[in-house]
């Protein structure tokens, strides 16, 4: 599965656990069901839905960015916000417009 969403922390992160051989780990019972316990928290996801206006106008430019990203259109929107609050997505500096 390829996520062109992830940040390259997390796409180093997923490289480096393709190597491991988890058979070869040796398990404490004490230890694993923590270990168990606190991966399941990690990875519950609590969402929230959100409706949001925007014009048609909008959306219709934001879809056809989202197919040439080749992400459906709310993933596409979710992951501009997490790269926005992540500080990934900066607003670019306007350029003065050059005097001919």
């Amino acid at each position: 599965m390829k996520n062109n969403y992830m940040d390259t922390e997390e796409k180093e992160l997923m490289d480096s656990l393709n190597g491991i051989d988890v058979t070869q780990i040796k398990t404490n019972n004490k230890n694993s069901k923590l270990l168990q316990k606190t991966a399941k928290a990690f990875v519950k996801k609590e969402e929230t839905k959100m409706n949001i206006r925007i014009s048609s106008n909008e959306l219709e430019k934001i879809k056809a960015q989202a197919e040439q990203e080749g992400l459906k259109y709310q993933t596409f929107i979710k992951s501009i916000l997490h790269k926005y609050i992540t500080g990934q997505l900066v607003e670019e500096k306007h350029r003065p417009a050059s005097s001919l």
